[in-house]
């Protein structure tokens, strides 16, 4: 089905039988590298000299880490890790071939709800939960999947995998092709990275998808010029903390900053909000990074606009009534300015795919300027929901 040009022999799977006022500061975390293989088709500084090329019938995409991969067919059946990927291989009519994931946990379903015609079998995916299995070869094997949307510089740094153990699973079952592109914070990823968009692009030459990716381009930038045309003046947008914390009774806040150009915070960006740590020093989490923020050291930064993740699962009115009643009632927590005026939100997920950028993106127009596009809980809808259904299942 696939492979990949770094593989000396160009063997494919089907050749293989199974065999205090100061910063609180706290060192932690969990999450890459590229093999030389890796490296040596694209590093940091290099650009895709090729996004596609064919020969016949067969055809290669190109994106770093895994570099060149030769597909000699469109893959039937696919792996991704995250909720990005999952939800760009839905975008392109692929939920189908979906025959499991990286974490399930971090894949929102949701917004598939709003869609007509459009859904995912999430039980079965969620049942071959690639990290709920620690990363087991014999997954992989029992999955047989014909590409895994996977960075495998993840799979060397979050779980230890060898370069001999990447060399099997590519060999003896299939190719790698993915990219790590949530954040921009980890030392360990020194090769190039990709927006959602690219990202989104990479996907659609895999599974040969050009037209529904071009649909998807154009309502994006539809939408996103229409909304950035109501904007207010740079200087009256609010300034926004986004943190991590999963409890609804939080004490500490792990920080993210704006200016990583991560695709996790592409609706902020894109909605032009000021970075609340903007001269702080403060560091955006990270692998190798894992700072925590006290209350006091909030209320010394007081951000207009407050939002947390970890909470994708609830509604907004769940999310008030827990994580915003508890800070309204916590001594220090209760004298933030965005707590005063309600202005605490979910942050949304770390990973995002199109449909779920499209959701996020008006969910967080709302949030930051309700005076222009309304409160999150109203029922007004700033984007066609049929025209992006329509997409999705072929009808346009």
């Amino acid at each position: 089905m696939a492979r990949n040009s770094n593989d000396a022999n160009g063997a494919t799977r089907r050749e293989y039988v199974l065999s205090g006022g100061s910063l609180v500061l706290a060192g932690l975390v969990a999450g890459c590298s590229g093999t030389s293989s890796d490296r040596s088709t694209e590093t940091a500084t290099q650009t895709d000299a090729q996004t596609e090329s064919s020969d016949g019938d067969a055809y290669s995409v190109s994106m770093a880490p895994a570099g060149e991969v030769t597909f000699d067919a469109v893959p039937e059946t696919w792996v991704p890790y995250g909720g990005d990927f999952a939800d760009m291989g839905v975008a392109l009519g692929q939920a189908d071939g979906m025959v499991g994931i990286g974490q399930s946990g971090e894949y929102h379903t949701g917004v598939y709800d709003e869609l007509p015609g459009v859904s995912v079998d999430f039980e079965r995916i969620a049942a071959n939960d690639l990290v709920e299995a620690d990363m087991s070869r014999e997954l992989f094997y029992e999955l047989d999947s014909d590409v895994h949307v996977i960075d495998t510089g993840m799979l060397r740094n979050w779980f230890d995998w060898s370069d001999d153990d990447i060399a099997e699973i590519r060999e003896n079952v299939g190719p790698f092709f993915g990219n790590m592109i949530f954040r921009r914070s980890d030392e360990w990823h020194d090769y190039r990275y990709y927006t959602l968009y690219q990202a989104f692009e990479k996907m659609a030459a895999m599974f040969q998808e050009r037209a529904r990716f071009e649909a998807f381009e154009t309502l994006h930038d539809e939408f996103l010029a229409e909304l950035q045309s109501q904007l207010p003046p740079a200087d009256e947008r609010p300034s926004v903390f986004l943190t991590y914390e999963g409890t609804d009774e939080p004490e500490t806040f792990s920080p993210y900053r704006l200016n990583d150009d991560g695709t996790s915070k592409k609706q902020w960006n894109d909605l032009g909000v000021s970075d609340a740590l903007a001269g702080t020093g403060v560091e955006n989490l990270s692998t190798e990074n894992r700072g925590e923020l006290d209350y006091e050291n909030l209320l010394t930064i007081d951000p207009d606009v407050l939002l947390i993740r970890g909470h994708e699962e609830k509604s907004a009115t769940e999310f008030r009534e827990t994580v915003l009643g508890s800070l309204r009632e916590h001594p220090v927590g209760g004298k933030l300015t965005a707590v005063e005026n309600g202005r605490v939100y979910r942050g949304g997920p770390l990973r995002q795919g199109p449909i779920q950028n499209l959701f996020l993106t008006e969910r967080a127009a709302k949030q930051l300027y309700p005076e222009t596009f309304g409160r999150v809980t109203d029922d007004a809808e700033l984007f066609d929901r049929q025209r992006v259904a329509d997409i999705v299942t072929g009808a346009i």
